[in-house]
């Protein structure tokens, strides 16, 4: 569902995509580029003395530096405006379907939680688009561009590359693992949360009149405690991750100097290629960093996806007529005709065979006791839901035919 959607909403910013793609890949060429210049500095300007040469190669690293700066800047700035662009479709997307839910397509969600996905869910989406926008050219280019200067520049000691690269790729990859479970516990937590705390909002009067306060004060403590263990323990996979990254990185960084710093002894290599090889390494594992953070961030971006797409993909249980008829006269006439209701999974209806006619100007007294039915029976008129029989109608607003579960309703 992640893919499908970012291809869905992606779509009218293919221009943007593209000019991120060419800058990301002119900065990423450039800063592979600068450690070869550097070598060459070292071994063929200082080691020789040669203090034109020197200055030459130093002016074209200042130079590929800056177009690395301008590309880097450029790629940044057409990406984050494309992934701004995306979220914004996204959102509004979502904020239409739910426009077009009835209030049986909301129950069977809930209030809170569609709340959460048309906000966080979306956001994390968009957080994710923005880290692939910026670091997708680059961290692949980075990773196999670096591989293949760094041999150039010395084959005896590729062995560190194919050692660091597969183990840091193991240990982002356990962790990603186990942390797909509990972004998905977490998002439920916090649709929990939202739940009560807009349950406590919206009943604050009934709640201060019964001094129910202590008992909703320990439910909100209880979910948000639950929410706070599950983000404890992400946290704790999040605080492994770092340090473990950090101890590669500097073995990987010590076996290079090591083991080069033998083979320069020896002869067999010089200080520039050492120093160029070391950059090429470091870039190498800078590039799968960067894909371990968009790791990271995928397993809660496609939670937060899939939860997007079940309310995308929902088909609303009302449906608007495709041609619906406008009255003559918008007069306000309401007729009810042999109306029977019933709330999804109910035993028993709730309305059965009601009858009566309003005629403009005329007062029509609906009452009856507490859960008789008359709030069910006024949700009819707006089609908050449809009737499972008879015939109802009002021409005080655009005439509708809906469809029950035994008949027609609308006019005949």
């Amino acid at each position: 569902m992640l893919v499908t959607l970012i291809r869905r909403y992606s779509k009218p910013y293919l221009p943007y995509i593209a000019a991120v793609i060419a800058f990301q890949l002119a900065s990423t060429i450039s800063a592979l580029y600068l450690p070869s210049l550097n070598a060459r500095i070292i071994d063929e300007g200082v080691s020789r003395g040669d203090t034109d040469f020197i200055w030459r190669t130093g002016a074209l690293m200042l130079g590929v530096a800056l177009i690395q700066v301008v590309t880097a800047i450029a790629g940044v700035y057409f990406g984050s405006k494309a992934a701004m662009a995306f979220g914004r479709d996204l959102r509004r997307g979502v904020f239409r379907k739910v426009s077009s839910f009835s209030a049986k397509d909301v129950n069977v969600f809930g209030a809170p939680t569609l709340i959460t996905r048309g906000t966080n869910d979306v956001q994390q989406v968009q957080m994710l688009m923005l880290m692939a926008l910026n670091f997708m050219v680059a961290t692949p280019i980075m990773c196999v561009g670096g591989i293949f200067m760094a041999l150039r520049e010395d084959l005896n000691l590729s062995w560190l590359v194919w050692v660091s690269v597969p183990l840091l790729v193991v240990v982002v990859g356990y962790l990603v693992v186990r942390l797909m479970p509990l972004f998905r516990s977490m998002q439920k937590k916090i649709d929990r949360l939202n739940a009560i705390l807009r349950e406590q909002i919206i009943g604050i009067r009934v709640v201060r009149a019964f001094v129910r306060e202590p008992h909703e004060a320990e439910r909100f403590g209880a979910a948000n405690k639950e929410l706070t263990d599950v983000s404890l323990k992400i946290g704790a996979l999040f605080v492994l991750m770092f340090p473990a990254i950090g101890m590669i990185l500097h073995v990987s960084t010590a076996a290079v100097l090591w083991f080069g710093g033998q083979r320069v002894n020896a002869g067999e290599m010089q200080v520039g290629s050492l120093t160029a090889f070391l950059q090429y390494l470091l870039q190498i594992l800078m590039a799968v960093m960067m894909g371990t953070f968009m790791a990271m961030m995928i397993p809660r971006a496609s939670v937060c996806a899939d939860r997007i797409g079940e309310v995308l993909d929902v088909e609303p249980s009302i449906h608007e007529p495709l041609t619906p008829v406008a009255p003559a006269a918008r007069a306000g006439r309401v007729e009810f005709r042999n109306v029977s209701f019933a709330y999804p999974g109910a035993e028993a209806p709730v309305l059965s065979g009601i009858s009566f006619t309003a005629e403009p100007g005329q007062t029509v007294a609906i009452i009856g006791s507490t859960g008789a039915g008359k709030t069910s029976l006024l949700s009819l008129l707006p089609r908050l839901y449809d009737a499972n029989r008879g015939r109802y109608c009002s021409t005080a607003s655009r005439s509708r035919t809906s469809t029950g579960t035994a008949s027609p309703s609308g006019w005949p």
